[in-house]
């Protein structure tokens, strides 16, 4: 079958009624051959087995029997009416109930002849009933293509009100094999299929609808699975090396005084192993003639903020400006605060612009920007507006990125003629799989190692009944000097009930720590920006001992003195939360605490989170978890959810395949940048059907 004959419309098949074909596309967006094929089966009831009434248990799910109807009746009761067959196969009777579609269901009924039915029997009395059964003349059932591994194809409410049952699809699914005579393209080259041992295409599909046995189904699904990863992957690899070959950067040839100087004498600490190969990386990039793409990744207080800025000084030591643009104000203002600090004994100059920042000082940025006076501009979205405009911006880097929109990013490369270096880091550790499938197109680099000095944060789970021992510790941590963060949780559905919430908590830890031995700070993302800065810079002071808030201080808040995290309510949050909120404490040289407090109500996935959080302080570790319990599409939020939308793989359970198919995506691309060669012609044909025909292939960003 071709591949423009895979787009023919559905309500083509032959015994597919119109309306019916509306409501496939309606609720599971089937509306070509090619979307029913890659309509992939959810399970499989296993319709080997053929049991006798007399064997069956009442613990039976669901059987299949040979046998005959000997009586059919109607029977009235309180609400309309049910239809009863009794059925027999030779040892015992047993009864088939109908409430629904009675009069269509008479009619069809045939008297003793042998059928097969299917379906979850009851026990009651001591005899069996079957409601509503598959049901399928004997003959038929002997000649259908149908498999013993029936399958369970994806549904909706609505399908099946409207008649698409499960056996419709299935028997559309026929149609559609029979149409195509099991013709179906290859779709991948030669000498991978004999590598791998993977059965050609046709056997897939059909084994993967049709499955002889468990077996012929297993090498179907791996040959499925292996195919769209391996897609998915050749996009995005493909996509970087195209990215590298057409998109020129300028390239940043010398290290020069700034560089040197600062990392000979102004450096605060010796880098770890982990800095000094991701700089060495970041070197390298920006010092080719293409365009650096790079992702950052560290965990919590690995040092990325020392590596972003020894990059921008190799893009001032080549006569660019460098920008920084983070989610939050809060983030922007730390951020800037510490590059300040780092460079306040070069000859550099700095500035912050975010939402808060008065007109007139804005006018000043803007016009140091364009003259050039300016050397690096720290931010918020306010970067993105198109009153900023730079002289020559060498160096773009976006903090937290999964946090910003495609569109918003884009703004910031095309503030110039020529893109821009671009960096973008995050200290939410991402697992291998998912990197290489939402961040593929870029070059990733990680730090994986902790500055020397650095204590384990202790972590801890106590229940609301040990509060009176939990604020016993806090008030000897404080009397040591140390600060204290008690964080609540703020869920966007429920702001009111969540500041209430955090009101309830200020008020009883102001009465649990009264005026004037005790200083409480608050806050939270309905104060406005100057009373977040206030009460900010009151505990950066050490004026306030406790600081209750919610998630605003998630991110990028350092403050060395504060050794004590408590969160409340830790159950309502995730995972990745925990141990970014656990990452605020830890940053001096004491030893600090993490403390989550919960309710003793707590599900199988809180327990987990727990756990975790109380075994592991290792990210990547904590984000595998995390990637187990919530899946990839919650786990990056919905601006990247559908880079995911799989149709058969799942990057969790199939991360072997993946690695495989990205390896091999890899080799061919390197041997045949442009899928030129006789054994890629599959490859390039699907390629380009792939870019043609989109919408087949959602899961490709």
């Amino acid at each position: 079958m071709t591949t423009n004959h895979l787009q023919t419309p559905i309500d083509r098949l032959k015994g597919l009624w119109p309306k019916r074909a509306e409501m496939l596309k309606k609720e599971l967006g089937v509306s070509t051959f090619q979307d029913l094929l890659n309509l992939f089966p959810n399970r499989y009831l296993d319709r080997t087995q053929y049991y006798k009434i007399a064997d069956l248990q009442p613990t039976n799910a669901e059987v299949q029997i040979v046998g005959k109807i000997t009586h059919i009746k109607t029977v009235e009761q309180q609400r309309g009416k049910r239809l009863v067959a009794t059925f027999t196969d030779g040892t015992l009777n047993m009864e088939l109930v109908w409430f629904r579609g009675i009069k269509w269901i008479r009619e069809s009924l045939r008297l003793n002849i042998p059928y097969v039915i299917f379906g979850k029997t009851k026990f009651f009395n001591g005899s069996f009933s079957m409601p509503h059964p598959e049901m399928e003349l004997l003959e038929d059932h002997e000649r259908s293509i149908r498999s013993a591994m029936q399958p369970v194809y994806p549904s909706t409410e609505k399908l099946i009100n409207s008649g698409v049952t499960n056996r419709v699809l299935n028997s559309t699914m026929q149609q559609l094999f029979l149409e195509s005579k099991h013709g179906f393209a290859e779709t991948l080259p030669k000498p991978l299929l004999e590598q791998l041992k993977l059965v050609s295409k046709s056997e897939a599909l059909f084994n993967v609808h049709f499955p002889k046995s468990q077996a012929h189904l297993a090498r179907a699904q791996y040959r499925l699975k292996f195919e769209e990863l391996f897609y998915i992957q050749l996009q995005l690899i493909r996509k970087n090396l195209l990215h590298k070959s057409k998109i020129r950067g300028y390239p940043f040839e010398k290290i020069g005084d700034n560089f040197n100087n600062f990392f000979s004498h102004h450096l605060p600490f010796e880098l770890t192993e982990a800095q000094k190969r991701v700089i060495k990386e970041i070197r390298n990039d920006l010092g080719s003639n293409a365009q650096m793409n790079r992702l950052l990744q560290g965990d919590v207080g690995s040092g990325k903020t020392i590596v972003a800025f020894m990059s921008m000084l190799i893009a001032l030591d080549n006569g660019f400006q460098a920008c920084l643009m983070a989610p939050t104000e809060i983030l922007s203002v730390q951020h800037f605060t510490g590059l300040s600090e780092l460079s306040k004994r070069l000859n550099t100059n700095i500035e912050i612009l975010t939402g808060s920042t008065k007109t007139s000082k804005r006018k000043e940025i803007h016009k140091k920007l364009e003259n050039g006076e300016l050397d690096i501009l720290i931010g918020t979205h306010a970067l993105l507006e198109d009153k900023v405009k730079f002289k020559n911006l060498g160096l773009a880097i976006v903090d937290e990125q999964h946090r910003f929109g495609v569109e918003q990013r884009s703004k910031l490369w095309h503030k110039n003629d020529y893109p821009p270096h671009v960096l973008v880091m995050t200290a939410t550790p991402i697992p291998r799989t998912l990197a290489m499938s939402i961040y593929g197109d870029l070059d990733i680099s990680v730090i994986d190692e902790l500055p020397p000095g650095r204590k384990d944060i202790k972590t801890v789970h106590r229940y609301d009944a040990n509060r009176l021992k939990v604020f016993h510790f806090i008030r000897d941590e404080i009397s040591k000097g140390r600060q204290v963060y008690i964080v609540y949780p703020l869920i966007q559905e429920s702001e009111t009930m969540d500041y209430k919430d955090l009101m309830d908590g200020y008020e009883s830890i102001v009465r649990e720590f009264p005026l004037p031995k005790y200083q409480v700070s608050i806050l939270h993302g309905q104060m406005k920006p100057a009373d977040k800065e206030y009460e900010m810079n009151r505990f950066v002071k050490g004026e306030t001992q406790i600081m209750v808030a919610t998630t605003v201080i998630e991110v990028g808040v350092n403050i060395p003195n504060a050794s004590v995290m408590i969160i409340e309510s830790a159950e309502r949050f995730g995972l990745s939360q925990l141990h970014q909120l656990r990452g605020r404490v830890g940053r001096g040289a004491e030893q600090s605490y993490c403390i989550l407090m919960t309710s003793y109500k707590l599900s199988a996935d809180a327990k987990t989170r727990l756990q975790t959080m109380v075994r592991t302080s290792d990210g990547f570790e904590i984000a595998e978890v995390d990637l187990k319990l919530r899946g990839p599409g919650d786990l990056m939020g919905t601006q990247q959810s559908g880079v995911l939308n799989l149709r058969i793989a799942d990057i969790v359970k199939d991360s072997e395949i993946l690695k495989i198919a990205r390896s091999y995506a890899m080799q061919i691309l390197k041997a045949d940048p442009n899928l030129s060669s006789e054994e890629n012609i599959p490859v390039k044909n699907t390629y380009s059907q792939l870019v043609k025909y989109r919408n087949i292939w959602n899961y490709i960003s």
